[in-house]
């Protein structure tokens, strides 16, 4: 069984892997070293409150998802949850605004951050 930490690290390189970052990209992204994403990937640290909402906001996710056992690639299947009778086709489409109306909302939520 993994620890949590174990869940941690693992799903932090997912995720970051999903978006198409680098260590170097998410250290930019994230206002610190390159080295300390290493170091957070490889477990020697572990990143504070604050950081984790930084790096939630910039893989465009929710915090708690960096903690859950379940496999990164099921996050952002809701129509498939919540709507398992509909044609695929209409899932993806109702996926699709989801994911875009999430973007959109953690966007604002950046610009507002970024002004403080």
């Amino acid at each position: 069984m993994m620890t949590l930490k174990q869940i941690f690290v693992r799903n932090l390189k997912e995720f970051r892997k999903k978006e198409g970052f680098s260590q170097q990209k998410l250290a930019e992204f994230c206002n610190t070293a390159p080295t300390y994403i290493a170091q957070i990937e490889t477990g020697r640290k572990f990143p504070s409150m604050e950081m984790i909402e930084k790096m939630a906001n910039i893989l465009r996710i929710e915090p708690y998802h960096f903690f859950k056992s379940q496999n990164v690639n099921s996050i952002g299947n809701e129509a498939e949850n919540l709507f398992p009778l509909l044609p695929t086709s209409m899932k993806k489409q109702i996926n699709d605004q989801i994911n875009q109306s999430t973007s959109e909302f953690l966007r604002e939520i950046n610009e507002i951050i970024n002004k403080y």
